[in-house]
């Protein structure tokens, strides 16, 4: 029995490290695969990517980076994060290098929060800042499933979690990271390494920024 109980401690243990949960707040634990091979790939996009020679695959987060997934589904989106290298469907982004895409977070359309990584861990899911950014996607497209107003109140109360555990100075959306590549934060070795992003659409980001404002985030350059 007493072997039983520590198995399933192990199981439920949280990702995220140190910190009180709030009560209003439930992070369901659904980690992907972090075996030798993600962590080898991650050391090695930090290191072509930004330059950064590290023993371990970690980060300290001052920013957070809200995206939409547009895959329709959480379970079809675990399903891509999942495998440790970039599927063949991604060759778009493959000159980045083999790290397959993720993030520390996924918001379900109905508030439901799932952490899938580390909160310190490096997730591959927006250029030139992943050094830095959590990484929060939502299950949406603006389109056919624009955002909710129960996720907007879960990233809301996530990112509230996030700003009392780390010196998180900036929210942004990933169709705005663009405005962080004159700054000291771009780490992006190449400069030809850039994608457009439309995810989320700007009002969402204002009215999440808002409901934030006590937070005193510094506003985006």
């Amino acid at each position: 029995m007493e072997k039983l109980i520590l198995c399933l401690l192990v199981v439920i243990s949280p990702l995220y490290a140190g910190g009180s949960m709030p009560d209003d707040l439930v992070i369901i634990q659904k980690p992907i695969t972090f075996d030798d091979t993600r962590k080898a790939l991650t050391l090695q996009y930090m290191q072509q990517r930004y330059g950064m020679v590290q023993d371990e695959p970690t980060i300290k987060p001052k920013m957070v980076v809200v995206h939409w997934t547009v895959i329709p589904t959480f379970e079809q989106t675990f399903n891509a994060f999942n495998p440790p290298q970039l599927p063949a469907a991604r060759d778009g982004i493959r000159a980045g290098g083999n790290l397959n895409v993720s993030s520390q977070f996924v918001i379900d359309r109905d508030g439901t929060i799932y952490q899938l990584m580390p909160e310190t861990t490096m997730a591959r899911h927006t250029i030139g800042l992943n050094y830095t950014a959590i990484g929060i996607e939502n299950i949406a497209d603006g389109d056919s499933l624009p955002m909710t107003e129960a996720q907007l109140d879960a990233n809301s109360r996530l990112i509230r979690y996030l700003a009392g555990k780390y010196p998180i100075e900036y929210v942004l959306g990933h169709s705005e990271y663009h405005r962080f590549r004159d700054t000291d934060w771009w780490k992006e070795t190449d400069s030809s390494y850039f994608t457009e992003k439309n995810d989320p659409d700007l009002a969402f980001m204002n009215r999440l920024r808002s409901k934030l404002s006590d937070l005193s985030l510094t506003p985006l350059p």
